[in-house]
């Protein structure tokens, strides 16, 4: 079945119901061939006018899509470039089946090139999501080839049956199927869509079908149903309708309305314009978000993904986009939520087919890259309306197709498998913080994943929140790395057991602020450490000491590239060769302790002990101190010696 007549007789990219055209230009016989889907005899007629005479702008535009819709890709994506270099303003729907069709296009290097030319203007999200969805395909190493059991409902009919939707222990879904013989509509000639109710087989087929009761009676479109066990109702498109009629707007258009009905109870329309369609609702009874599909004009192509917050299913705010890492050019539609895992179904042109069915990983407000499930489930037609749950000891979902072999036009797919539908990714997220600070983070630290080769994998930069999140294709070990002007390099190597434990939880990366662990003393910069004192004229290094010692230590293994001078001190009592040799033994012992507790002796350049020879204060030969006054020179200090140039 062809793409646009699939558009216009489905709900997959919108729904379009009953749309009354006003008298236009007279049209050619391409034309006609056009409106009728009957593109092949339309290519013909449109090239045998151009070889005529002209197309207009218009006719030139309806030949690019016949050659798409005809599967003609190396003749689409000429047409569309032309037309693209005529208008910059190319509307989002044609400017993806563009893409699409360079993405099918048997000429490679005139796609790379022409996507390279134009990449500058697309969302940076969207070049990410393309490489991201590229990596994860060619490398294989995320290919998570599942046993899918995936089978043709025998409940389907020749019409169009599509979304699916869990209802308690049964499944409702839309459905094309003839009810009423006298109200039709064009194209198609297809009944108004109903939503239908039934039992689910234990095999996953579906018994004792019939029309779903529950909801408010029309004479026009219902169909894909959402259930809130939470709220007991369903929620769900409909025609706009007034006094049991069709309404318009000004165009003539016949638009779609989310509704709300609870079972047994009240009826409401929740979302409804005279002139935009909305789609594909989905109810999140984790946080009362309700998901749809609608084409606004600040979307980022044709139809995206938005949410509004609900009190218990009454709508609380206007529609929020879900933003660039999902929607994209193309048409997004059919979201739906499992286990934090957000499922939909996109066109974009770098998928495998027409609707292809993605999944993103979600933290909290955020979500990950949409990853393509691979050709296990998506094709080269259109795949979509996914939903799954679990069943015994595995997994039970059902999608739409309209893959050769079908029933229909549109049919509903089941599958059973062991475990959730996707390829499988990485994902680090947490907070960068300081060490050496209570509840401190660390923004716009540069966080790197590397494979074990030296290949970068990927990289970000903490928020203002100091969080970081990284997803990948799965690896079986990856190093992660933080950095920051004067802060400690954090990294690490993770082996396959440590992954697959960390990608149920957080990772947070400690980092040190070398102007924490550092100090002004003495007109030199000196590793900070609280005042130690030696025994009466002993070297030995007792735990105090020692316990001190340990914070040089640690500031070599952050900031490995000092070069240091260990300096030690004594007061002015006792001789002065003495001094010299006791606190050159002091010097001696810290050294010797701080190379065997891994500071590499290469780091230490000098150990010096000076006696006596720098008396802070007036506690000189022959002068009477008080101990407090005395102990004020007896010090020892680790200078940092290239301290100007560390971070040049």
């Amino acid at each position: 079945m062809s793409k646009a007549n699939k558009i216009q007789i489905t709900l997959w990219t919108s729904l379009l119901s009953v749309v009354f055209c006003f008298a236009q230009k007279k049209q050619t016989e391409g034309d006609v061939f056009f409106f009728q889907y009957e593109y092949q005899k339309a290519v013909q007629a449109y090239e045998k006018q151009l070889s005529e005479g002209t197309l207009t702008k218009q006719q030139f535009l309806n030949l690019a899509d016949a050659y798409f819709e005809t599967n003609n890709f190396e003749k689409a994506s000429e047409a569309y470039i032309k037309i693209y270099d005529q208008d910059t303003l190319m509307d989002s729907h044609h400017y993806n089946k563009m893409l699409q069709s360079l993405s099918k296009s048997p000429n490679a290097k005139g796609k790379e090139d022409f996507l390279a030319s134009i990449s500058s203007g697309f969302p940076k999200e969207l070049i990410e999501n393309i490489e991201f969805n590229n990596q994860l395909m060619q490398n294989g190493s995320g290919v998570n080839q599942l046993d899918y059991q995936i089978f043709n409902l025998e409940a389907n009919s020749p019409k169009t049956d599509f979304a699916p939707s869990f209802y308690n222990n049964k499944l409702l879904f839309s459905s094309g199927r003839q009810v009423n013989k006298k109200l039709r509509y064009e194209p198609g000639n297809e009944g108004y869509f109903n939503i239908y109710e039934s039992e689910i087989q234990t095999s996953g087929q579906i018994m004792s079908l019939h029309t779903f009761e529950a909801l408010q009676d029309t004479d026009y479109h219902k169909a894909t149903p959402s259930f809130s066990s939470a709220l007991n109702s369903v929620f769900y498109v409909v025609s706009n309708t007034q006094n049991g009629e069709l309404s318009f707007d000004s165009n003539g258009k016949n638009a779609l309305s989310i509704a709300k009905q609870t079972i047994g109870g009240s009826y409401q329309l929740l979302l409804k314009d005279l002139s935009t369609s909305f789609y594909y609702p989905f109810y999140d009874d984790a946080n009362g978000k309700l998901y749809f599909s609608a084409d606004f004009e600040d979307g980022y192509g044709g139809t995206d993904i938005y949410f509004v917050y609900t009190n218990n299913g009454q709508v609380m705010s206007a529609p929020i986009n879900l933003g660039p890492r999902i929607n994209s050019s193309g048409n997004e539609i059919a979201p739906f939520i499992f286990e934090d895992s957000f499922y939909f179904a996109s066109d974009v042109f770098y998928g495998l087919g027409g609707m292809d069915i993605y999944k993103s990983n979600m933290e909290g407000e955020d979500f990950g890259f949409p990853i393509n499930l691979g050709d296990q489930i998506n094709t080269e037609f259109d795949d979509f309306g996914l939903i799954i749950k679990n069943q015994g000891d595995g997994l039970l979902g059902y999608f739409a197709s309209n893959r050769p072999g079908g029933k229909g036009k549109d049919d509903i797919y089941g599958f059973k498998v062991d475990e959730k539908p996707g390829l499988k990714t990485l994902t680090f997220k947490g907070e960068v913080v300081n060490d050496h600070r209570t509840s401190s983070v660390v923004p716009n630290t540069v966080v790197s994943l590397w494979d074990m080769d030296g290949n970068m994998l990927a990289q970000t930069t903490s928020d203002e929140d100091g969080q970081y999140r990284l997803e990948i294709p799965y690896e079986t070990e990856v190093i992660i790395d933080a950095t920051k002007e004067r802060y400690s390099r954090y990294i690490k190597q993770f082996k396959r057991e440590e992954l697959d434990a960390l990608q149920n939880s957080s990772f947070d990366i400690g980092i040190s602020l070398y102007d924490d662990l550092v100090e002004e003393r003495e007109g030199q910069k000196v590793v900070k450490m609280d005042d130690f004192y030696f025994d009466t004229s002993s070297t030995k290094l007792t735990d105090e000491i020692k316990s001190e010692l340990n914070k040089v230590v640690d500031f070599v293994k952050a900031f490995p590239q000092v070069q240091l001078r260990i300096e030690t001190y004594t007061d002015s009592r006792g001789g002065n060769s003495t001094n010299f040799r006791l606190t050159q033994g002091r010097s001696d012992a810290i050294k010797k302790y701080l190379v065997e507790n891994g500071v590499p002796a290469t780091s230490i350049l000098y150990s010096i002990g000076y006696g006596e020879d720098k008396i802070l204060n007036n506690c000189t030969n022959g002068v009477f101190c008080l101990e407090g006054l005395h102990k004020q020179n007896q010090r020892s200090l680790v200078v940092v010696l290239n301290d100007n140039v560390l971070f040049d």
